[in-house]
């Protein structure tokens, strides 16, 4: 077994909001082990699981025994057994959980246990490589490509996550658990660990550029990255662990062709470049145009009908709907959230004369359904809940009961369902048609009298922890 030289700096602040730090970390250079652990829970609950999970994983690392992978699982799959057994001895632990990402470096390599969104960065060369994956709804999108890292920084479910160590028991093995990861690292490599305390307010290239501005001292490069975070707002703890390869520097700069002429030919050149713009902008003047006009994201308040405020929506805003029956039928609209004020207040029922879906999205990206009741009866009937159609969409927080099919999923879209609540419907609850492709996860399907879920004509959706009741 071969161990790098390192080079290593840790810390771990509570931030400018929280009154306490649920993160936790642990380094042990010299068997090239690089733990961060973000708590959850209430009543300091998230701390409690922080601690279980470094002495955990700290017992079984300090025991070489078995493969850096067989090593990883286990050491995480014993701290989350442990997490839930603790919270069922103190009602103030109960549903305490956390996030982490563990690295153990030999032989060359980088081998990664990682469930949540905490991160692990690689940075080599100039260049910087997130090589973990984050668990959670928007973290998904943007790694994927579907928002920007400032747009997801921003996301109000950020903070969500669909992977957590101890909310449930696990063996090491578990399907869809602890995702394994393994990185080349070498002597000029740096890794960055961080809780999304760091992630969620610290751009990537501003994380590169403070740990290669500070190559050779991580001490600096951690103490820069909690200062950046802390002043971009501070919402949330932050920790941060850098490990150095001995070589690890900055990349050399490259001069550029202007810094080798002399100081009078730059002037020369400097001013006829002045002379030449003030010509071509006086001939051109007709032309100017003039900056563009940002507008930003506004709330629209539903004040009558909701089909009137999505007209006025524009992508970015939110049309938000006050509490009470609604007889429309609802189309989604690119870029527009539309929510219930207060979850489940807002019910739409069959529109006048209507025969189609409730609420349909045909091509949409980008759109959200949150919070609403759809509601369908024998006098008032609907023949689908919700329609999608090649759209890529969330559906969250939202009740369907008594429609004909709860909710259709068809053509090449991957929308995303979560946290449903979709009963006693006249077919099926979810029917998936192909080539569709979604995120399935956390519903409650309960008494449709055709499959709960079905997949159909060979759709690949991702089904993840969801509740069936039959009756």
């Amino acid at each position: 077994m071969v161990k790098s030289i390192l080079r290593c700096a840790g810390a771990s602040h509570p931030g400018r909001v929280r009154g306490n730090n649920e993160d936790a970390y642990w380094m042990d250079p010299e068997r090239g082990i690089f733990l961060v652990v973000d708590g959850i829970g209430g009543h300091n609950a998230g701390e409690k699981a922080a601690a279980i999970a470094v002495e955990r994983v700290r017992a079984r690392l300090e025991r070489p025994t078995g493969s850096p992978e067989q090593r990883l699982r286990e050491a995480i799959a014993l701290a989350n057994n442990e997490i839930l057994r603790e919270a069922s001895t103190n009602a103030d632990w109960k549903g305490m959980a956390c996030v982490l990402t563990l690295a153990l470096l030999e032989n060359g390599s980088a081998v990664i246990g990682h469930v949540g969104d905490s991160r692990l960065y690689l940075i080599r060369d100039g260049a910087i490589r997130k090589v973990t994956h984050d668990h959670s709804p928007v973290g998904e999108r943007e790694d994927a490509g579907e928002l920007k890292e400032r747009d997801a920084m921003r996301h109000p479910r950020r903070n969500e996550v669909f992977r957590d160590v101890g909310s449930e028991p696990h063996s090491p093995d578990d399907p869809e658990f602890i995702e394994i990861q393994t990185a080349p690292f070498d002597s000029a490599s740096a890794l960055l660990l961080c809780s999304d305390g760091l992630s969620d307010q610290v751009t990537t290239p501003e994380i590169l550029a403070a740990v290669q501005r500070h190559a050779g001292d991580p001490d600096a490069a951690v103490g820069e990255l909690i200062g950046k975070a802390n002043a971009a707002g501070g919402k949330d703890n932050v920790t941060v662990l850098i490990a150095e390869g001995e070589r690890f520097t900055a990349p050399a700069a490259t001069p550029s062709r202007g810094s080798v002429r002399t100081p009078l030919i730059g002037a020369a050149l400097f001013v006829a470049g002045l002379l030449v713009a003030a010509a071509a902008g006086y001939f051109t003047r007709g032309m100017w145009v003039p900056a563009p006009v940002v507008i930003a994201p506004r709330v629209i308040t539903v004040n009558g009908s909701i089909a009137a405020a999505m007209l006025a929506a524009k992508p970015g805003d939110t049309v938000e709907v006050p509490p009470g029956e609604y007889r429309e039928q609802v189309q989604l609209k690119d870029g527009v959230t539309l929510r219930a004020r207060s979850p489940r207040d807002a019910t739409l029922r069959a529109a006048p004369l209507g025969t189609g879906p409730a609420v349909s999205a045909e091509g949409i990206k980008g759109a959200r359904l949150s919070g609403f009741r759809i509601l369908a009866d024998a006098q008032l009937p609907i023949p689908t809940g919700i329609l999608l159609h090649d759209s890529q969409v969330e559906i969250d927080d939202v009740e369907i009961k008594g429609a004909g099919v709860g909710v259709e999923i068809r053509g090449a879209g991957s929308p995303m369902l979560r946290a449903n609540s979709i009963r006693e419907c006249a077919a099926e609850g979810i029917l998936i048609l192909a080539p569709a492709t979604p995120w399935i996860s956390h519903n409650f399907l309960q008494g449709n009298k055709g499959a709960n879920i079905a997949v159909r004509e060979g759709a690949k959706p991702v089904l993840l922890e969801n509740q069936e009741v039959r009756k």
